[in-house]
């Protein structure tokens, strides 16, 4: 969990940067495997208020996600509460991400937080990275 901070990438298209003017009803949501997931790791830790997600530029496609633990809540940030997790998003990437699903999953030996943006138009092939 990274300690970047989001930011609306370069020269993307002026609708998305109206999209993020008017976020008032989005939504992004935290599958309940996902949510103990992120518990466990707060007890673990000891402290936290819950986890950000947000976007970044970064990668073969342009965006990547990020993650990391909220100790002090921005007021700014939009707030979503998934059983009993609280999940911050900063004003900038909730336009990329309204309507995201963030879920936990376990395949094989792999296990790893999955986003189920349906914002997404394409990404990379190792999925690490994605464009709006």
């Amino acid at each position: 969990m990274g300690a970047d901070t989001c930011a609306v990438p370069e020269g993307m298209p002026t609708e998305l940067q109206m999209r993020e003017a008017d976020v008032s009803g989005a939504s992004v949501t935290m599958t309940e495997r996902a949510a103990n997931h992120v518990r466990n790791f707060l007890a673990k830790r000891g402290k936290g208020l819950g986890i950000k997600l947000g976007v970044r530029t970064s990668g073969c496609s342009g965006m990547a996600y990020k993650l990391e633990f909220v100790d002090v809540a921005d007021p700014e940030d939009h707030t979503f509460i998934h059983f009993g997790v609280t999940l911050y998003i900063d004003p900038k990437s909730l336009a990329y991400l309204d309507g995201t699903e963030l879920d936990f999953a376990r395949e094989g030996l792999n296990e790893g937080f999955k986003f189920n943006n349906p914002n997404v138009k394409s990404q990379c092939g190792c999925g690490e990275s994605f464009n709006v």
